[in-house]
């Protein structure tokens, strides 16, 4: 009998004959808002877990999504109403016991965007901007969102060391101080002011903005906006910014 050449062979397969797992997307949504970075969470509606909060994402659907990140971008649009202006793959989680239901494996996504710019999707009660306090948040999330979420704080503060990222956080016109703080806020360390301005304009990756300066207390702050969003990179390390010297006038916190 001869061997079946591969259109034979795929017409009799049947893929029912192997067992498989069900697939999700899992979106880790940051922001920065009140001095503090922020994760879009909502609030299971069913079961399991039903009333514990969660990152948002849902189930992978053949008849409506061509790949995996097209149906990242399709949750995402589902919950916050906006395409993001940055979204990552961050890693696929397939541990057979991380969902009560059965075997269900997840690819997660991080997504950059300013808080302004979102409207939560479907009921707005069941969806909050969640303070990130170290790696995570102060209450108990369900499945295994809570390592997976410190997975994704980890890879954006890594990611600041050596890319512009953090310019998604900010609105399309920003000042330098605006950018620094930003950065601050995610690494949760003080940055020397000359050393990060000389890494910014060693990158050339700002345009400054003629004639547009943003007033505040003190003397009017120059306007920028990125240059170029496809080159994201550093050519040099943040590790090379030096972090502030403390204030010998402040003392240290006892809390």
């Amino acid at each position: 009998m001869m061997e079946p050449n591969e259109a034979e062979f795929l017409q009799r397969y049947n893929s029912a004959h192997y067992e498989k797992p069900s697939f999700t997307v899992d979106l880790v949504i940051f922001t920065v808002r009140d001095e503090q970075l922020h994760v879009l969470l909502v609030k299971r509606a069913e079961h399991p877990f039903k009333g514990c909060w969660a990152l948002p994402g849902g189930f992978l659907d053949p008849r409506r999504d061509d790949s995996v990140d097209a149906c990242a971008v399709r949750k995402l649009v589902e919950e916050t109403g906006v395409s993001a202006p940055y979204l990552e793959q961050l890693k696929t989680y397939g541990s057979r016991n991380r969902d009560p239901r059965g075997w269900i494996a997840t690819t997660v996504y991080f997504a950059l965007m300013v808080s302004d710019s979102v409207r939560l999707g479907g009921n707005q009660a069941a969806a909050c901007w969640a303070p990130v306090q170290g790696d995570g948040v102060d209450f108990n999330l369900a499945f295994d969102h809570a390592p997976i979420l410190a997975d994704a704080v980890e890879r954006l503060r890594s990611k600041l060391e050596y890319t512009h990222i953090a310019v998604h956080l900010l609105p399309e016109e920003f000042t330098l101080p605006e950018l620094q703080r930003t950065y601050e806020i995610i690494l949760q360390q003080p940055l020397d002011k000359s050393s990060f301005r000389r890494r910014v304009v060693h990158a050339d990756m700002l345009e400054e903005l003629t004639g547009k300066q943003r007033d505040g207390s003190g003397r009017p702050a120059q306007l920028y906006r990125f240059r170029d969003y496809d080159r994201l990179t550093f050519s040099r390390a943040a590790s090379a910014v030096t972090p502030a010297e403390p204030d010998p006038s402040e003392k240290p916190r006892m809390d």
